[in-house]
């Protein structure tokens, strides 16, 4: 798939989250609010970004406040973005320069990111049902990614997400940092899903997870990806 200029771009037949999603009442309030403060942010469900025909996606939890949700795009604006586009530029899955904005002409290669829940929950923590709810785009996601491989979850929220998106149970595929489980969805495709902490600042600032950590995951996933 070629990229158009449109920093947003993924697929035109790419699903995604209408921008007033009504599901979750708590989340759609919370970003009404923050569209009267802060009317020139995103404040909407943030969009996949990169390239649907990719084999690798990569499940965030959710939209940072002052990140993705006001950027538009997912990491960028807040540091967890900074550790994993350099991840991903060291890893060969970008082109370009991320310059943690929406128009800094950074592409994906082989590659999407997403989130388990689209839009910012207010203190950075999407309820159960919050979750539950927006499984359904994290599906379709997945379901549309017809070359997908590989997928990354960032977190145990967002790896309990994605098993259950595979239509799993979670003793089939239990989170640990650095695990590697081979699986397959609903379609019987077979896929590798790989865990990770979550690459925030408080996992990096505590050690939870270290750049080196983080690198040998996707390490691990180039080299699966590459012997396939």
């Amino acid at each position: 798939m070629t990229q158009s200029d449109d920093p947003f771009f993924v697929s035109p037949s790419f699903p995604d989250v209408p921008r007033d999603c009504p599901l979750c009442p708590r989340l759609s309030a919370f970003r009404n609010e923050h569209r009267k403060v802060q009317s020139d942010w995103h404040n909407a469900p943030v969009p996949s970004f990169g390239d649907a025909d990719g084999r690798l996606l990569i499940v965030g939890l959710a939209p940072g406040l002052q990140g993705a949700n006001r950027t538009g795009r997912p990491f960028t604006g807040d540091y967890a973005g900074d550790l994993l586009y350099s991840t991903l530029d060291l890893f060969g899955f970008s082109t370009g320069q991320f310059q943690a904005r929406p128009d800094d002409g950074l592409k994906l290669s082989n590659c999407l990111i997403t989130n388990a829940v689209r839009c910012v929950p207010p203190e950075n923590k999407p309820t159960p049902e919050e979750i539950r709810l927006c499984r359904s785009y994290l599906e379709a996601t997945i379901n549309a990614m017809p070359h997908l491989r590989a997928i990354v979850a960032l977190g145990r929220v967002s790896h309990d997400s994605v098993v259950r998106a595979l239509g799993l149970p979670l003793k089939a595929a239990p989170f640990k940092h650095g695990a590697i489980h081979e699986l397959s969805g609903s379609s019987g495709q077979p896929v590798t899903l790989f865990d990770s902490y979550h690459c925030s600042r408080y996992n990096t600032n505590t050690g939870v997870l270290t750049t080196q950590m983080f690198h040998a995951v996707f390490g691990a996933v180039r080299k699966k990806l590459d012997s396939i």
